[in-house]
């Protein structure tokens, strides 16, 4: 009988020992909001309906727009200007962007159009 407790009492103080010490998740890196993330790059992107423009700090070097698809109607290289802009012509919700600025840095993003 005695020996049934001390094993019935072990075994809750390891769950007890285990649990505790055990994490679920690890929280991870704090995810950053957007307006922190879009601060960081160095251009702009501006919607008007259909209308895109794009702003840089650097001049523009290449830029290819394509939609969800995947059919490109923008492919512009040595474009040697600090903003660029083009219409959509389709009614896309989506297109894709590819900006390489000068120097060789690459961005990609996902352009949201109404």
């Amino acid at each position: 009988m005695m020996y049934l407790t001390i094993r019935k009492c072990t075994a809750v103080v390891v769950f007890a020992f285990v649990a505790s010490v055990s994490v679920a998740q690890d929280p991870g890196p704090k995810a950053k909001s957007a307006t922190e993330t879009s601060s960081t790059k160095p251009f702009r992107i501006l919607t008007n309906g259909q209308r895109i423009t794009i702003q840089s700090n650097k001049n523009i070097s290449n830029l290819i727009v394509w939609t969800a698809s995947g059919d490109r109607f923008v492919e512009q290289n040595n474009v040697q200007a600090p903003s660029y802009n083009f219409v959509i012509p389709s009614k896309e919700k989506y297109v894709f962007m590819m900006l390489q600025l000068e120097g060789g840095k690459r961005y990609t993003e996902k352009i949201g159009v109404r």
